[in-house]
């Protein structure tokens, strides 16, 4: 997708913190998000451009307080970019499609992958698939 495409996703419907999180890099509080706890099984999908990000079978309890997952739904689900804000240096998870902030990934996941990838809850959409894993 180019930047024109992008320009032309409405983000009409966002709340105020879902703006915060995807378009100026904020963070929700953590253990605050609704999809924390979340044991169904289903899609995590981008809030601005109903991108297809995590599969539930990927996600873990990492006791972070935000959603974690080990793995990606697709290879061109998000794109990782180096975030050097805060003092610190972090790889930033950003939605493939929209480019929508995410949140961080880390590298002391679980196996197979080895990854965390800690996600805003404000960022996503679940869709279920009717299953409690």
């Amino acid at each position: 997708m180019n930047n024109q495409d992008k320009k032309e996703i409405n983000l009409d419907h966002l709340t105020e913190d879902q703006r915060f999180v995807t378009q100026r890099k904020g963070t929700e509080a953590p253990f605050s998000g609704v999809l924390l706890s979340n044991k169904e099984s289903g899609l995590y999908i981008c809030i601005c451009c109903k991108n297809i990000l995590f599969d539930s079978d990927t996600k873990f309890d990492s006791g972070t307080g935000w959603p974690s997952f080990y793995d990606i739904k697709n290879s061109d689900s998000v794109r990782v970019e180096s975030d050097r804000t805060l003092g610190m240096v972090r790889e930033e998870v950003l939605c493939a499609k929209c480019d929508a902030h995410l949140g961080h990934v880390f590298h002391d996941g679980p196996q197979p992958t080895g990854l965390r990838y800690c996600i805003n809850s404000l960022s996503l959409n679940f869709e279920s698939n009717g299953d409690k894993e």
